[in-house]
């Protein structure tokens, strides 16, 4: 599932804000120490992609970027809930926001993949969900996304790749159409086998010569399913 991006948000900053990330991340910290998890290198840095996260796993994302992408300071949560659906919200604070998006499985077998679903619904700021569909060719190294998705009052292409040297490195690039969208250019460190880091640049739709950075921090853990079946996927 994509991270929430939805371009450019006027930032509302406030000490109120500054102390609820330190604390909450504070918590996201401990819950990550004390869990078990398998989690695997995936996703790309804007866009929606169309595998979907494992049935019983959770994952935790700290995600820090440019204001001129979306809101600076978000945390995040994805709960895949059947193998052909997952659900996710995001937590901003500058502005004060919720964000809720979830995917649906049409094709669930690599190579070729197939979902749908919405993002970047926000009852809270009163923006209204951004349904797309989405097609996948993913093989062991190469990952091709294709799709489309309707934002507002226009439809927009969804472009992206990525390439797997194994289960600890990516490197990606991906694309939306849209003035407020970007080009992204970026990779995937899985640190562990729980956790990675994706940094990436972001090139302004808008202002190509334009540079933006982000990253974001993401745990996974395991609260049901196959977790024999999940550990031996993950040493292979």
């Amino acid at each position: 599932m994509a991270r929430a991006t939805r371009g450019v948000i006027e930032p509302r900053c406030s000490m109120r804000a500054t102390a609820k990330i330190e604390n909450l991340a504070i918590a996201v910290a401990g819950i990550l120490f004390c869990a078990s998890s398998f989690a695997t290198t995936k996703g790309l840095s804007q866009i929606v992609t169309p595998d979907l996260q494992d049935e019983g796993d959770l994952s935790l994302s700290l995600q820090v970027q440019d204001k001129r992408i979306a809101n600076p300071y978000e945390l995040q949560a994805e709960l895949g809930l059947t193998k052909w659906a997952e659900v996710a919200v995001f937590r901003g604070f500058q502005p004060d926001d919720w964000i809720f998006g979830t995917e649906f499985g049409l094709l669930t077998k690599e190579p070729y993949l197939l979902s749908v679903g919405f993002v970047n619904w926000s009852p809270h700021l009163d923006v209204d969900p951004q349904p797309y569909i989405e097609a996948g060719y993913y093989t062991e190294h190469h990952k091709v996304i294709v799709g489309a998705i309707h934002a507002g009052y226009k439809n927009e292409a969804i472009l992206g790749y990525a390439y797997d040297f194994n289960k600890t490195w990516r490197v990606q690039v991906d694309f939306q159409t849209g003035r407020e969208n970007s080009s992204t250019i970026g990779f995937t460190w899985n640190i562990t086998p729980d956790f990675q880091v994706n940094p990436a640049i972001y090139f302004a739709n808008y202002h190509p010569d334009r540079l933006m950075g982000y990253i974001v921090f993401t745990y996974t853990f395991h609260l049901w399913g196959d977790k024999t079946a999940k550990a031996e996927d993950s040493a292979k």
